[in-house]
């Protein structure tokens, strides 16, 4: 796995908050039934995705932001695009377009939660030299 040294982009691809090497899902946003499963544990670095019970019902609030924004951006689209259309294609287009980017507004929001609130920070593990590998070899 590629370790990132930069929060922002750990943020963007979804890794962990600590190690920046593992994802924090399981499996693909473009899963519809497992988008949202994530591991207990990074398995790189061994940090809880879950610092406490209940943790991610915060996440609905950054959701409900992204929800509030894709709706007036898809608004504001069908209204220039298609000048002012019927109630009923406002509708539509809104819905389609919600029920689309669930998983990444789902996902987004858990990121953001775990990074913002979670009370973790990146820990960069600095290669180890040659004799620092040796000697924890021999050591063992």
């Amino acid at each position: 796995m590629t370790k990132l040294h930069s929060t922002a982009l750990a943020m963007l691809q979804q890794r962990c908050p600590r190690c920046h090497e593992s994802p924090l899902f399981t499996h693909s946003a473009l899963n519809p039934v497992h988008f949202a499963e994530m591991p207990e544990h990074c398995p790189v670095c061994g940090q809880a995705y879950e610092p406490e019970p209940g943790f991610y019902w915060g996440a609905m609030f950054i959701s409900y932001a992204f929800s509030t924004a894709i709706m007036l951006i898809t608004g504001l689209l069908v209204y220039f695009l298609f000048h002012d259309p019927a109630v009923w294609v406002y509708v539509t287009s809104v819905a389609v377009v919600a029920v689309l980017l669930t998983p990444l507004s789902l996902r987004y929001s858990r990121t953001l939660m775990l990074y913002w609130f979670g009370g973790i920070t990146y820990r960069h593990r600095r290669p180890k030299t040659r004799q620092e590998a040796v000697s924890s070899y021999l050591s063992n």
